[in-house]
This record gives C-alpha cells, sequence and structure tokens, in this order.
C-alpha cells in the first residue's frame, strides 16, 4: 500500500481524466501513500482508491493536496488550478453511478445549502447592528428636533433669531427622513435575509435525510454498469393503507420520460407523465395527493419556471414541493433562479439515479407524515 497502483480498468473519461491529475498533484508531495495516509489521518486502502480512480474523492481530499502541496513548494497554488480540479471533480461526480458517489453530490448541496445558512445568520447580525443604530441616530434626531422646536414656541417673540440660530434644523429634519427611509429599506432586506436563512435550514434538513436514504443503501450489491440499481428506496406502502402517493414527472421529450420511469419504478408509487406545462396544470387538476413534481426547465410553449409559477398561485397546489431537472447546468445562476420561482431542489442533467431516488423517496415520507399528522388532527369519525 505504499506506492501508487495502476489506473483502474474501465473507468469513464471523466473519472480517468480527474484521477490523472490527482495523481499528479500526489506525486508532487514526493511521499509514499501509506505516509500520506498517516499524515492526514486516513486509511490507506481509500486513499489509494482515489488515486487509482476507482473512488471519487470528496473535494476536502483535493483541497488538501492543494495545501500539502503549497507547503513544499512553498508558494500557493494558483486559482486557475484550483478551478481546473474543481471542474474536473464535478464531471467525475456527475459521470459516477455508485451510492457513494450520490451521497458525495448531496454532501456538497448539503454543504452549500449549510453555508447559505450561516451567511444569512451572518448577515442578519450585521443588519441587524446597522439598523440598531439607524434607530440610536433617529432618536437622537428627534430629541435634538424637539428641543428646537421648544425653544420656538418659548421664545415667540425671538423666533427669527432662534431661526438664524439654528441653521441646520432643515438638515436635521433631511436626514432623519433619510434615516427613516434607510430603516425601512434594512427592515426590509433584513425580513429577505431571514426568509433565505430559514429555506436554507430546511433544505439542510431535507438533504441530510436524503444523504440518510442513501447511506442505508451502501451495503447491497453494486449493479452491473449495463443496468440500474434495483434497490428499493423509500416506504413502499402509505401509513394507514390510504392510496399510495402520486409522482408527477414534467419532461416534452419522451426518452426523458422513458427514463424518468425507470429509475423510479423502484419506488413503488404512482407516476403521472405530462409533456407540456399545460398537460402538467391539467393533471394537478385531475388528480390529487401529488407528494412531488420532477419539472424539465427547458420546455416549448411554457418552461418550468413559468409552469411553477402556475403551479404556486393556486392555493390547492402551492404546497408541493417542486424539484427542477434541467440541462443547462447547476450553476447559482440557473439554482437562485429556479429556488425563486418556488422550487424545493434544482437538478442537473445527468443526474444520478441514487440521489434522484433519495430525494423523491424523502419527500414521499414527508408528504405521507404531514397526511398521517392531519388525519390524527381530524381524529376517526370526521
Amino acid at each position: 500500500m505504499g506506492e501508487l497502483h495502476p489506473l483502474g480498468d474501465n473507468l469513464p473519461e471523466e473519472c480517468r481524466a480527474f484521477a490523472v491529475e490527482l495523481r499528479r498533484l500526489f506525486d508532487g508531495l514526493g511521499v509514499s501513500v501509506r505516509r500520506y495516509a498517516v499524515r492526514r489521518h486516513r486509511d490507506p486502502s481509500t486513499v489509494s482508491r482515489f488515486l487509482s480512480g476507482t473512488r471519487i474523492p470528496p473535494w476536502e481530499f483535493v483541497f488538501d493536496l492543494f495545501t500539502d502541496l503549497a507547503a513544499r513548494r512553498g508558494a500557493a497554488v494558483t486559482p486557475a488550478a484550483i478551478e481546473l480540479m474543481r471542474d474536473l471533480h464535478r464531471a467525475a461526480v456527475r459521470t459516477s453511478r455508485s451510492p457513494a458517489h450520490a451521497m458525495e453530490i448531496l454532501q456538497v448541496q448539503l454543504a452549500d445549502a449549510d453555508r447559505a445558512a450561516r451567511c444569512s445568520l451572518a448577515h442578519q447580525d450585521a443588519l441587524g447592528e446597522v439598523l440598531l443604530d439607524r434607530k440610536h441616530r433617529i432618536a437622537d434626531l428627534e430629541v435634538r428636533l424637539n428641543q428646537a422646536e421648544a425653544a420656538w414656541a418659548t421664545e415667540r417673540a425671538r423666533a427669527d433669531a432662534l431661526e438664524r440660530g439654528l441653521p441646520d434644523r432643515e438638515e436635521l429634519i433631511k436626514e432623519r427622513d433619510k434615516l427613516e427611509r434607510e430603516v425601512r429599506r434594512l427592515s426590509e432586506e433584513l425580513a429577505e435575509v431571514r426568509r433565505r436563512g430559514r429555506l436554507a435550514e430546511d433544505r439542510c434538513l431535507v438533504l441530510e435525510r436524503q444523504l440518510a436514504v442513501v447511506e442505508a443503501q451502501r451495503p447491497a450489491a453494486v449493479p452491473r454498469p449495463d443496468e440500474e440499481p434495483g434497490v428499493t428506496v423509500g416506504p413502499m406502502a402509505p401509513p394507514g393503507g390510504g392510496p399510495r402517493p402520486k409522482i408527477l414527472v414534467v419532461d416534452d421529450q419522451p426518452n426523458n420520460l422513458l427514463a424518468m420511469e425507470a429509475v423510479l419504478a423502484t419506488l413503488d408509487q404512482e407516476l403521472v407523465t405530462a409533456s407540456s406545462g399545460q398537460e402538467a396544470l391539467k393533471a394537478l387538476l385531475d388528480h390529487d395527493d401529488f407528494a412531488v413534481i420532477l419539472l424539465d426547465v427547458q420546455m416549448p410553449e411554457m418552461d418550468g419556471y413559468e409552469t411553477a409559477a402556475h403551479i404556486k398561485r393556486r392555493p390547492r397546489n402551492r404546497d408541493i414541493p417542486i424539484i427542477f431537472l434541467t440541462a443547462m447546468g447547476a450553476d447559482p445562476e440557473h439554482s437562485s433562479r429556479g429556488y425563486a420561482a418556488g422550487a424545493v431542489d434544482y437538478m442537473a442533467k445527468p443526474f444520478d439515479p441514487w440521489a434522484l431516488r433519495a430525494k423523491v423517496s424523502v419527500f414521499t415520507e414527508i408528504f405521507l407524515e404531514r397526511r398521517q399528522r392531519r388525519s390524527g388532527e381530524r381524529g376517526p369519525g370526521e
């Protein structure tokens, strides 16, 4: 285990390209695999699999390599080199199809959601301090204005002299009005930051449940590359013997709909398909008990964002979670627009089937929990 093993056989092109660059970084350290594993408190066999390309490491491992290489060379790694490895790492993760790699995808999403939650909390604290300062300044200006008004009222005979002696009265009023407008703006911004923080915390909780679902499948046998995993994920039957929840799949490409049906068939849930936004809206009128909607973004006539907006305007459907599926990538610009349209999640094509099944399974569990809770609140016989 002290030396580098050869690259794995039959590696996807993206995984091979990433493994080659990873080995080049490791060679720059000039140490054995076992010695580096001990240095970083990792299992030597796991490090060997990372470097042979048979397993995609977490980004933390790659970042540790950059840190150690910079310490050895005495010079920082360039941002361009880090960005190159980041792109290769994302491509390798997207190509992989094992539960471990699905966990890697979900862990990255969980890290992003956790980072958004922490940033929102820090932003809230900063805005709160600025808001408190502005309120104190307004109170101070109010006191000074009251003093000026009192002096003007008690010495009316000297009003002209007081006006000349207080040339900044109008300026004080203008500054107060300006600060009041700023307080209103900061209050609105703080409310929005708190809302985004709550959404990020909710995404963290859901992603943690999704990770638990995928992790529970890890002991299962790894399927052959030419077949989809046959592991059942999530609840097989609704509690209490109620009707099975439905999943609405919306995509204008028939091949994509067939692929989605194949991926979700193991969940033993009723699938309803639609090939356009109009068909999706009609399906929501014709059916009840939708647990989740899988919505393609790029569709003719009515795209996914417009369809989501129509769904969220309907009181009957506004609480159904929407997962956007798109080939446009998971850039922050696209994902932010998806969350703004009311989506609870955003996945880029080609998606990992383990990750998708985990997401659908968790939202189905949440749906069944809510339905059971509502049934308990109504009580028997109601």
